[in-house]
């Protein structure tokens, strides 16, 4: 068990590689979108660039932190099998699972934008962009709190993130509305 610790480290490396890879991917498909729309040679140009950021982050940062991410979450579990056993790691399983959920559904995007297939708004992706957000905050708090939390202050808790999220998604928009340059 005296590498324990050890193991513990590269899971939240690669938990957190992989977090910064889904909370950049969609931004990256926002300005992929809007460069879609504009006339060429930009549209080309842009298009492009952003096919190839959208690429090298996708496969060479995000899949693999998901991957390693994974592998050392069931090191850990196979170390201490009792976690098993404990209620806030199967809330913690099933954000987990929403979170890969999450992942495949961005991988879509991904396929679909590398293509030139554009089936989605830029404004739908900077709300997408917040889906692992969501996730993440229930997942720290269910780790370091070590509780299923109580269900009521979670779910006000989470619904309170959202309605801040979804007001500040609002603000940003009105103020690119009146400057397009912010």
């Amino acid at each position: 068990m005296e590498y324990y610790n050890y193991i513990k480290s590269l899971h939240l490396i690669f938990v957190i590689t992989w977090f910064a890879g889904l909370f950049y991917i969609p931004r990256l498909f926002v300005y992929q979108i809007e460069a879609f729309h504009k006339p060429s040679p930009e549209k080309e140009i842009l298009g492009k660039q952003l096919k190839l950021m959208s690429k090298r982050l996708w496969t060479i940062i995000t899949w693999p932190s998901a991957i390693l991410a994974t592998v050392f979450a069931i090191w850990l579990l196979v170390l201490q099998p009792l976690w098993l056993q404990q209620p806030w790691m199967h809330v913690k399983l099933a954000f987990v699972l929403l979170l890969y959920l999450y992942h495949f559904k961005t991988h879509l995007y991904y396929r679909q934008l590398q293509q030139d297939v554009v089936k989605t708004s830029s404004n739908f992706m900077r709300l997408w962009n917040e889906g692992a957000t969501f996730i993440l905050f229930a997942v720290v708090f269910l780790v370091i709190l070590k509780s299923a939390i109580n269900w009521v202050f979670g779910v006000v808790g989470i619904f309170m993130l959202g309605i801040l999220l979804m007001l500040g998604f609002k603000i940003y928009k009105r103020m690119r509305e009146k400057n397009p340059d912010v």
